[in-house]
Order: C-alpha cells, then sequence, then structure tokens
C-alpha cells in the first residue's frame, strides 16, 4: 500500500516536533523520526486497527499519539496525527468534517 499524508498532518507533525524540541534539544528529531516509522508501518499493517469514529486509529510506539487514517483501495490516507493528551472533544472537532 501507498502512505499519502493530507496537508494537515505536515502541521501535525510540526507542532509535536516544536513542543518535543522545545523539552530538549534533539528530541524533536526523534519525535520524527519515531512517527515517520510508524508511518511507513502502515504500507504493511494498514487497516488491522480498530476504527474510532469512521478513522482507523493507530497509536504511535513511543510518542503519547494516535495517526488517524482511511483505506481507499491500495492507499492509505492519514488524516490527522494527534497527541492523546489532548482533549477528546478536539479530536472530534478535527475529524468530524473528514470524509473520504
Amino acid at each position: 500500500m501507498k502512505v499519502q499524508l493530507l496537508q494537515e498532518v505536515e502541521t501535525d507533525l510540526l507542532d509535536g516536533f516544536n513542543f518535543y524540541e522545545k523539552q530538549q534539544a534533539g528530541l524533536g528529531e526523534y519525535f520524527f523520526d519515531s512517527l515517520s516509522a510508524d508511518i511507513e508501518s502502515l504500507q504493511l499493517y494498514g487497516g488491522i486497527h480498530a476504527i474510532e469514529g469512521g478513522f482507523h486509529r493507530m497509536l504511535a510506539k513511543r510518542f503519547p499519539y494516535a495517526v488517524y487514517y482511511k483505506i481507499d483501495g491500495d492507499v492509505v490516507y492519514i488524516y490527522a496525527i494527534l497527541s492523546c493528551r489532548r482533549s477528546p472533544t478536539i479530536h472530534q472537532h478535527r475529524l468530524g468534517g473528514e470524509t473520504r
């Protein structure tokens, strides 16, 4: 399968990078590398994760983040990468109008 990130996902990753980089130099890069590996794993494992609110939800392995995605044919579309520490209503608001 191919993996395609929607434009908003780049902002999600950049926000996470900036947050962790402020915590400790180099941690933002580790965050980005870890999430990139999780995203790449969807090429093989896309579709095995539980569906929540119409999206598959994969929890990141090393950081408290969730990757929300849908599958259309042989393409995994990633709609959001959101912090699990934030209010669930923020997630619902962000994903509520998204359909593919």
